[in-house]
């Protein structure tokens, strides 16, 4: 499946985007904050493209004009989430490299995968969640309609082997569709 956006094309990763997820990826500011640790080499990024961004729902954000892969965003559902919920509800989790921050594009390929949740899947909730000092998914989040739902003191993060304070958001469907088209749909 491919989503598009305006300036976004959002695909399966494939193994040639290998070398510049490893550039992105390998960055310190970008995964630690989203709770992974900085890649450390091109074969490490294959892995990972074949390992865990192989699954239904994983997509490689890239521009439009070049096709690179600059980020990831997953919409993943039910028992296969990190959150304890339905199969009728998902979890949204994403980056972008550092050298696309500020543009707006998180949020516009957010509310392509949302879109995707409520009108293709059917879903009733979408839920998503940023640690403790990540201001920037933050905003994200609260710009595409997710609100605060709650905050989980002590959830173990098992790719850095940390404990941190996690913040969770919600965005139900009737909101998302109160939002977009002014009407609750049944």
């Amino acid at each position: 499946m491919i989503l598009e956006t305006e300036r976004l094309i959002l695909r399966p990763f494939k193994e040639a985007d290998a070398a510049d997820l490893y550039h992105y990826a390998k960055d310190a500011n970008v995964g630690p904050i989203a709770g992974w640790p900085p890649h450390t080499s091109v074969e490490q990024s294959r892995e990972i493209i074949n390992t865990i961004f192989a699954q239904a729902g994983v997509f490689a954000i890239a521009l439009k004009e070049d096709n690179i892969a600059i980020g990831m965003i997953g919409l993943i559902l039910g028992k296969n989430s990190n959150f304890p919920i339905t199969e009728a509800e998902g979890e949204i989790s994403y980056w972008i490299g550092v050298p696309f921050w500020g543009r707006g594009l998180m949020p516009e390929a957010i509310r392509a995968v949302v879109r995707h949740g409520f009108e293709d899947l059917r879903l009733v909730n979408i839920w998503s969640g940023y640690y403790e000092g990540n201001a920037k998914s933050q905003i994200a989040q609260e710009k595409c309609g997710f609100r605060y739902h709650h905050t989980e003191e002590g959830s173990h993060n098992a790719f850095l082997n940390e404990v941190r304070k996690e913040h969770i958001s919600r965005l139900t469907r009737d909101d998302w569709t109160m939002a977009n088209y002014g009407k609750v749909s049944f």
